[in-house]
């Protein structure tokens, strides 16, 4: 029960944190979506350095804040749209750094280093053109969007959870996460759509149809980003990514789901018009 009072105090904390990030203003948007960044590539960093690796946390970290500010300050009308293409060439320093590290294993640590780039901050950098979906034509912040993703993959992970609990039989698959179940995830696909639904009458932003594309991604690709974080901490042997959320393990834990969904999502909107 006390495990149970302290994760549902956590969970609630976090979800006030991301609606308020979200919704409250750009700047608070940049700011508290940068520290979450920031510390979700670390988790990854850190999560990896136990399996013997050693990514250049430093390099890969503000690499990763860097392409997240320019992403902001291009949709936010105050840095030209030529400044993202700045990580081109960026990138290839990554490898460049490990030429000056002593005893550097470097095609192997090069290679981590730029794997947190692209698997965290990559995602996290689109959010801005979700949040500022109307960007080029117009530089108005739009939330709502951002925040129906988020009803989704709640209430996807929640019902999943649940339903996975009470009536799961049949494993997605044991060996890698050996409490996700096909049950859980029909049941939290359901509520997932039913959600994507609501948002509809919600968010009118986007149609029902968009809605529902949406929730669909982030139904399948949520469940695959989920897998592969379970997959990487079943090979380290670690139970969760970090301790920084009381009942729910590491930030990483948390938007695994996303990081996967969200380079689908903007995919979607941008061919379906909505960006």
């Amino acid at each position: 029960m006390k495990n149970f009072t302290k994760r549902t105090l956590t969970g609630v904390i976090y979800v006030i944190l991301m609606l308020a990030g979200t919704l409250i203003h750009p700047l608070v948007f940049v700011t508290v979506f940068a520290v979450m960044l920031f510390f979700v590539q670390l988790e990854f960093y850190k999560l990896v350095e136990n399996s013997g690796y050693c990514p250049h946390k430093i390099v890969g970290l503000i690499f990763g804040i860097a392409l997240f500010l320019v992403c902001f300050g291009v949709v936010y009308g105050i840095l030209p749209v030529s400044f993202s293409l700045l990580f081109i060439p960026f990138s290839t320093l990554i490898f460049l750094f490990e030429i000056l590290r002593v005893d550097s294993k470097v095609l192997q640590n090069a290679t981590i280093t730029l794997a947190g780039f692209i698997y965290v901050a990559l995602p996290f950098g689109l959010l801005n053109f979700i949040v500022f979906s109307g960007f080029p034509d117009s530089l108005v912040f739009y939330p709502s969007t951002l925040v129906g993703i988020f009803f989704i993959i709640w209430a996807y992970d929640s019902t999943a959870y649940l339903v996975g609990s009470r009536f799961g039989k049949h494993k997605i698959h044991e060996k890698i996460s050996p409490n996700k179940t096909w049950e859980g995830f029909i049941g939290g696909a359901v509520f997932g759509l039913i959600m994507g639904i609501i948002n509809a009458v919600l968010f009118q932003r986007l149609t029902v149809n968009s809605w529902l594309a949406v929730a669909g991604i982030l139904v399948v690709f949520g469940t695959l980003g989920d897998l592969f974080e379970s997959k990487i901490k079943r090979e380290l042997n670690v139970k969760d990514s970090g301790t920084v959320m009381p009942g729910h393990g590491g930030l990483l834990d948390r938007v695994d789901s996303l990081l996967f969904a969200i380079p689908f999502i903007f995919i979607w909107l941008y061919i379906s018009g909505n960006l």
